[in-house]
């Protein structure tokens, strides 16, 4: 467990929320293990929860919308499959109108097309149904990303749907257990204003890095298993 202060960086905040994982999934669960990590912070997250776990590492795309002027604030978000999340009140809320969130949509949307070419290219997706997912970011604010990717996800079928994240606002971690089947959350401070408070070091993870981490991730899968299992006994 993390003392209150947080993470080194994601990399560590990954290892810890690996231990947490580990003593909370069943034995047949972690024979056939997804993560998904979400773009671009949850995928360093993930890495290092997948590698950990010998489990399979993949992303899902989904898209933050952003408030008109206020992108850092999101309104709601998208996800592959038509899905979309608002938060309520929205349209309507602090005057933003239904033409305002098409045109968010729109723009998201074709960042969402750009970054599944860029980091999947014509990879097939991975298998959902009957398999537990583990849905990981470097945390959670608003939920509304998070939200996205378990609708997205849902519609699948998986067997059991996990969401895991090193830190969260106290209130979204709660809503999310009303949707996920389970969120492992380490770090749910009451006093919680933004998830980069928690990390000594948060720099935007770069597209660069998405790519070199899902290529290691993909490049020996059967070799990277044989290593984790070896490092976990």
């Amino acid at each position: 467990m993390p003392d209150t202060q947080g993470y080194k960086d994601r990399t560590h905040a990954g290892r810890e929320l690996a231990q947490q994982l580990r003593r909370r999934l069943g034995p047949g669960e972690q024979e056939d293990l997804l993560v998904l990590g979400l773009p671009r912070g949850g995928v360093p997250v993930a890495f290092e929860v997948a590698r950990l776990l010998a489990a399979e590492l993949d992303v899902l795309l989904v898209r933050k919308l952003g408030m008109p002027n206020q992108e850092e604030y999101a309104m709601g978000a998208i996800g592959s499959g038509g899905v979309r999340v608002l938060q309520p009140g929205i349209p309507g809320l602090m005057g933003v109108t239904q033409e305002q969130v098409e045109e968010v949509t729109r723009r998201e949307l074709v960042e969402l097309e750009r970054r599944d070419r860029r980091y999947r290219g014509g990879r097939a997706a991975p298998r959902i149904a009957g398999r537990c997912v583990i849905v990981v970011d470097d945390g959670i604010a608003t939920g509304a990303t998070m939200m996205a990717a378990l609708q997205v996800l849902r519609r699948q079928g998986p067997a059991r749907l996990v969401v895991a994240a090193p830190v969260g606002a106290p209130d979204t971690v709660g809503l999310l257990e009303n949707e996920a089947d389970e969120v492992v959350c380490p770090l749910a401070p009451p006093r919680f204003q933004a998830v980069g408070q928690f990390y000594q070091a948060f720099g935007q993870t770069g597209d660069e890095e998405v790519q070199d981490l899902l290529a290691q991730a993909w490049a020996k899968p059967g070799a990277q298993d044989q290593n984790n299992r070896k490092e976990r006994t």
